[in-house]
């Protein structure tokens, strides 16, 4: 499994069973978007940041409600619903977290969530391996937020940070992944945008990989 970080909390990752495209973002969202094609593109919530699935090329199948998804190619994709805010979405609306199975790996795409897990959602996300998770607050959970989350996972061995700050949004409200990294240990600056995923090369203990935006 490939994984690619596009930017901002969209992610491009390629399995043997297909390739699943997260929350693509519009044009005005400065990072550069390459040519994607993907057979299932996952929404977590109807922001113009994360909606943008038109962008996406390959006739994709558009994930954005909650409950189990299956494709043809044997990609499963469930959508758990959770909250974009702290006041039961009614500041920012809801939230879908995502968990995406393949390769005998599981992948969760917490989207913009913006409030701590619920004790049944961490019973639900407790088999994720990967967990791509927002860390710079403001529209979502912040950096302490989300490093408590991360560890409060018993299977997750690769925490992959986004929906932070970078040189290209350096005017958005968001903290860049500095503040979330202090909070952690076992952190690896890839050097890249992309990452090679197995199940048997997991991390033993829990690893911080920091991507470059692509």
């Amino acid at each position: 499994m490939k994984i690619t970080w596009i930017g901002h909390s969209c992610f491009e990752i390629r399995t043997d069973e297909g390739i699943v495209v997260t929350d693509p973002f519009i044009k005005e969202v400065p990072y550069a978007f390459p040519r994607l094609t993907a057979d299932v593109v996952t929404v977590s919530h109807d922001h113009d940041d994360h909606n943008a699935a038109g962008r996406v090329g390959g006739r994709p199948t558009v994930v954005r409600t909650a409950g189990e998804h299956r494709t043809a190619k044997g990609l499963r994709v469930t959508g758990v619903p959770s909250w974009h805010d702290d006041v039961g979405g009614a500041r920012r609306g809801a939230n879908l977290i995502f968990l995406i199975e393949a390769e005998h790996l599981v992948l969760a795409h917490l989207g913009d969530l913006g409030v701590p897990l619920t004790d049944e959602q961490r019973a639900v996300l407790s088999c994720a391996d990967v967990l791509m998770v927002p860390v710079g607050g403001y529209f979502t959970i912040d950096a302490a937020t989300a490093a408590a989350l991360a560890c409060s996972l018993p299977n997750a061995r690769v925490v992959l940070p986004m929906h932070y700050r970078t040189e290209l949004v350096a005017d958005w409200p968001i903290a860049p992944v500095d503040e979330f990294l202090r909070t952690m240990d076992n952190v690896r600056h890839i050097g890249g945008s992309s990452a090679v995923l197995t199940r048997a090369a997991l991390p033993e203990a829990l690893e911080v990989w920091v991507l470059d935006h692509a």
